[in-house]
């Protein structure tokens, strides 16, 4: 037996919709976190780029369990001196539900430059219309 070893130019990928309504902001992240890297396929190699496209709807009804809401900050910084900004989550989520969604899936892929491809193969969507139809994406259960 040999061990096959993934090329970049052979992978076959799918499109995956996940509904983020009523399920936990992190759990959700976590899911598509998996498909983008390829961890569902059993040809995954860590060092190959062989994840699917994954849609994330209803990302503005996805919940925070417990008191994450007004206990978690999103802290960035500008660059200047006393720079250091800071939104509440509770807020991140009323104004912009999509940028909180991708900032969970950032976090749970890895810093390189797979990690940064990865990324640009997932598409948040605030409401439950998505503009991916011809793709046919098959519905993703957690």
């Amino acid at each position: 037996m040999s061990t096959t070893m993934p090329k970049a130019q052979e992978v076959s990928r799918k499109w995956y919709v996940i509904d983020a309504e009523g399920k936990p902001l992190g759990r959700v992240a976590a899911k598509a976190a998996h498909v983008l890297r390829g961890k569902h396929k059993p040809s995954f190699a860590p060092h190959c780029d062989c994840g699917d496209h994954v849609i994330v709807i209803n990302c503005d009804k996805a919940v925070l369990t417990g008191n994450k809401a007004e206990q978690k900050f999103y802290r960035w910084h500008t660059g200047w001196i006393g720079g250091l900004k800071e939104v509440k989550y509770s807020h991140l989520m009323q104004s912009n539900p999509e940028k909180a969604m991708m900032l969970a899936v950032k976090g749970m892929l890895p810093d390189t430059v797979l990690g940064r491809n990865q990324l640009r193969r997932l598409r948040v969507v605030k409401g439950s219309e998505h503009g991916h139809a011809a793709q046919k994406p098959e519905a993703y259960t957690l």
